[in-house]
């Protein structure tokens, strides 16, 4: 995989020109105000919502979304998957002109085909590895963020020269801006929310009933899973030492719990089947369809996970649990 860092990224392709934002959420906030503090001209166009009202907050003029599709030199569609060809179709396609750049961070509606822009704009990703408020602390640090660049259309032969410049304007390139495509990032981010994330999930809500049922406190479980934030600091370690290396922090005791359970799980076959379909839904585009149907239909079987998801137990322990250890969750 080829690297880029600070070295292999210069500022001054987009010096002169004009950035602009449409939406101000979790990685819109972040990246503007990141470019910004890089010396860059950055605007911003959101609905009048809350994201608008931070945005004003912030010290951007909020514009109408009409209007940064005209102006910007390069347009960051940072909004929902899901509204996003939508608010191309309805707002930014008949805008477009020769010589803009398109940004997304994510490839989703580029790799299915969803938004397809003219032959004359470029087609960039820059996509950070980390949610927006780390991607604005670490920069703000001094650090930085990792991201994947990309480029799926480069009609100006200076495409991948954008990606780095705007990498290197929100401090991905500090830690490291890695080139991939967007068919790679799509399916790997995908892959990661339906065949590893559902593993865990389903893994920690077992153990939960479980250990509820034999009649340990529940409370005290969700302090032991995850409550304490040892588990985030296991996920920080393995980053940082690596996967395996991480283990030796811990006692002998545990290390032998851990690979010894591991290594002799009896559904090891089912779950190789289980992330290998997972893969498949995701490359023939089977999820897609399923997707685009479920928001069709207004998302009824989205809105039931998500009921069942906000009544668990689980929550009613986590609120014990917040109570005990008197975190404010003002």
């Amino acid at each position: 995989m080829e690297a880029y860092y600070d070295p292999d990224a210069s500022l001054e392709i987009l010096r002169n020109k004009t950035l602009g934002f449409i939406g101000y959420g979790n990685q819109g906030r972040a990246q503007a105000l990141n470019l910004r503090d890089s010396g860059l001209e950055v605007i911003v166009g959101t609905l009048r919502d809350e994201s608008g009202s931070q945005a004003e907050k912030d010290g951007f003029t909020v514009r109408s979304l009409a209007e940064v599709a005209e102006r910007a030199d390069v347009i960051a569609l940072l909004i929902p998957d899901e509204v996003q060809r939508d608010v191309y179709n309805d707002v930014v396609k008949s805008r477009l002109h020769a010589g803009q750049t398109l940004d997304f961070a994510h490839g989703y509606n580029i790799h299915f085909g969803l938004i397809k822009p003219p032959k004359d704009v470029d087609v960039i990703m820059v996509a950070p590895r980390m949610i927006g408020a780390e991607v604005r602390e670490s920069f703000v640090a001094g650090r930085g963020s990792p991201a994947f660049v990309a480029v799926a259309q480069d009609a100006s032969g200076h495409a991948l020269e954008t990606a780095l410049a705007w990498a290197r304007g929100i401090g991905a390139t500090r830690s490291g801006a890695f080139k991939t495509n967007f068919a790679e990032e799509t399916e790997l981010d995908l892959f990661q929310e339906q065949a590893v994330w559902p593993l865990l999930f389903r893994t920690w809500t077992a153990a939960f009933e479980l250990l509820a049922a034999k009649g340990f406190p529940p409370e005290m479980v969700a302090l032991e899973m995850w409550g304490s934030g040892e588990g985030a600091e296991i996920f920080r370690e393995m980053a940082r030492v690596g996967f395996f290396k991480q283990t030796r922090y811990h006692s002998q005791t545990s290390q032998y719990g851990t690979l010894s359970r591991a290594n002799s799980l009896p559904f090891a076959k089912a779950l190789d089947e289980f992330m290998d379909k997972a893969l498949a839904a995701i490359r023939d585009g089977r999820f897609n369809t399923e997707w685009l149907g479920e928001q069709a239909a207004g998302y009824p079987n989205f809105k039931k996970l998500r009921a069942q998801a906000d009544t668990h137990p689980m929550n009613q322990a986590e609120e014990e649990m917040r109570r005990l250890l008197r975190f404010k969750t003002d």
